[in-house]
C-alpha cells in the first residue's frame, strides 16, 4: 500500500493496524485522537477531555518551573515525546504526556531513538485506564532509563485526582508503588527541592 493511501486513511478506524515507523511518521491522522505505535500497531486513544487538560497544565507549570531552577537535574521536559522500548520484536514507541530527561544532547538533529527519560508522567482518560495502568505499566518498566512512573487518575471527580507512583532504584527492578490523594504534597529525591500539589489550585 502506498504512503498516500496511507496518509488518507489513519484515524480511529485503523487502531490495530500493522505499520512500520516509516509508515507511522509519514501518516496524515484524523484531528481529536492520540496515535501511538506499540509493537508495531497503531493504536489509538481517545483525545484529552478537560480535567484531563486541567491536570495536565498544573503538572507543566510545576515541571517547567523546576526545569528552570535546576537545570543541573532537568535537562529537558517534552510533552512530545516518544519512548523507544527495547527488546520488542516490531517498533515500541508510547508516547506519554510529559517525560522527563536527565540529560540531552544539544542541536536540533537529536532524535527520540538517541534519548530516554528519568521520568515519565500519564493523565488516565476514563475511556482507556488499561492504557496506562497495565500497557504503560508493562513497557515504561522495561524502559532501564525510567526511574519513576507517575499516574494521575480521577481528574474529574469530587474526590480526585489521585496520583499513584511507580518507582525503582534501578531499570533492573520490579516497580514498587505509593498512592496519594488529591490533598497530598508529591517530592521526589530524583528532583530535590521539587513539590508538588496532587490537585491543582481551584
Amino acid at each position: 500500500m502506498s504512503t498516500a493511501t496511507l496518509r488518507a486513511h489513519l484515524g480511529p478506524a485503523d487502531h490495530g493496524r500493522e505499520l512500520t515507523y516509516d509508515e507511522f511518521l509519514g501518516g496524515d491522522y484524523e484531528e481529536g485522537h492520540k496515535y501511538e505505535l506499540i509493537d508495531g500497531r497503531l493504536y489509538v486513544s481517545p483525545a484529552a477531555n478537560y480535567p484531563h487538560d486541567w491536570v495536565q497544565q498544573h503538572v507543566s507549570k510545576a515541571l517547567t518551573l523546576y526545569e528552570e531552577l535546576r537545570p543541573n537535574i532537568v535537562q529537558r521536559i517534552s510533552a512530545r515525546s516518544r519512548v523507544f522500548v527495547p527488546g520488542r520484536r516490531k517498533t515500541t514507541c508510547p508516547e506519554p504526556d510529559f517525560a522527563l530527561y536527565k540529560t540531552c544532547p544539544p542541536g536540533r538533529d537529536v532524535r527520540w531513538e538517541d534519548i530516554s527519560p528519568l521520568i515519565v508522567v500519564e493523565i488516565v482518560s476514563p475511556d482507556d485506564p488499561h492504557k496506562d495502568y497495565v500497557r504503560n505499566v508493562d513497557l515504561y518498566q522495561r524502559v532501564p532509563s525510567i526511574r519513576e512512573y507517575w499516574v494521575f487518575d480521577r481528574c474529574g471527580d469530587s474526590n480526585g485526582p489521585t496520583l499513584t507512583v511507580y518507582h525503582r532504584e534501578s531499570g533492573r527492578q520490579k516497580w514498587k508503588t505509593d498512592d496519594y490523594g488529591p490533598e497530598d504534597v508529591y517530592t521526589t529525591k530524583l528532583l530535590p527541592g521539587f513539590k508538588l500539589l496532587v490537585c491543582p489550585p481551584k
